[in-house]
């Protein structure tokens, strides 16, 4: 069972048919929208300020989302993936986003819909990311805009996936 623990008397709130790894933690002000997942060693942790997260949101192993007490809270719409380790803290992440493998982003920085932020990328502070394009670098600008094919290899692909695979571990839990 995954750890989920209350903060400053606000309990985590999970929609319907979400998986957890058993070492993922999830703490405080969080909602999490349906067919969700958060899998191995991911934290989310809305202890200082609030998480929300849409449906079929999926926050890969080592992943953490947090935010800035007092002043960011961390929004993530409908169909999102966070690669694995990478950091996502105090920031707004509109529909159908990518967010790769190691890829910082930051306080204040704002992702339109349907973008992919490359593996090892770094959002500083207040970058606001173009819808359909691809950031990539350090510091991340943009480096094309997202073909169509690429839109629904990527994006749609990894989220409708990551709902296939947590289905994997809801079979043996």
């Amino acid at each position: 069972m995954a750890l989920i623990k209350s903060c400053r008397g606000i309990e985590p709130q999970f929609g319907t048919d979400s998986w957890l790894a058993e070492n993922a933690t999830v703490v405080g002000d969080v909602i999490m929208g349906d067919r969700c997942s958060v899998w191995f060693n991911a934290v989310i942790r809305g202890d200082v300020n609030s998480i929300r997260m849409g449906n079929q949101v999926n926050i890969q192993d080592g992943a953490v989302i947090h935010c800035t007490y007092q002043k960011t809270k961390t929004v993530l719409g409908n169909n999102v993936s966070v690669g694995h380790n990478a950091l996502v803290h105090g920031c707004t992440v509109e529909d159908n986003v990518l967010i790769g493998m190691g890829a910082i982003v930051m306080d204040d920085c704002y992702i339109e819909s349907g973008s992919i932020i490359a593996a090892g990328a770094v959002l500083l502070e207040g970058t606001r990311v173009e819808a359909g394009s691809i950031y990539a670098g350090v510091p991340a600008k943009k480096v094309k805009s997202i073909s169509k094919e690429l839109f629904e290899g990527e994006v749609m692909r990894i989220a409708n996936n990551y709902v296939m695979y947590s289905g994997w571990f809801k079979d043996v839990d």
